[in-house]
């Protein structure tokens, strides 16, 4: 499968890159070689060879029990401000109040 100069623009677009022309040539080639590599590895028969996902070839896991490590200092002493157990972190700078946006 040959990958044309429009495909490459096409995804280069897609992608939001700015791609001078003779970027672009070499892109098509490049690109076109990998698809013929892929082409190639399709066509071998790998009906003969076993599936690597099968249940016998998982690694086994072991439960997953115990006490937790305790901390070595309060939760609290983490950040300055905690709600139910949750740390209050500051809006950033760069999001919109919703207040202010009239929703």
């Amino acid at each position: 499968m040959a990958v044309s100069r429009d495909d490459v623009l096409h995804i280069a677009s897609l992608a939001r890159f700015r791609l001078d022309d003779a970027r672009v040539q070499t892109l098509a080639r490049e690109l076109s070689s990998i698809l013929g590599h892929v082409e190639v590895l399709s066509a071998v028969d790998t009906s003969s060879v076993s599936q690597s996902h099968e249940k016998s070839a998982r690694t086994p896991l072991r439960p997953d029990h115990g006490p937790g490590a305790p901390l070595s200092a309060p939760l609290e002493s983490f950040a300055p401000d905690m709600k139910d157990g949750f740390f209050l972190v500051p809006r950033l700078a760069t999001h919109e109040d919703s207040a202010e946006s009239g929703a």
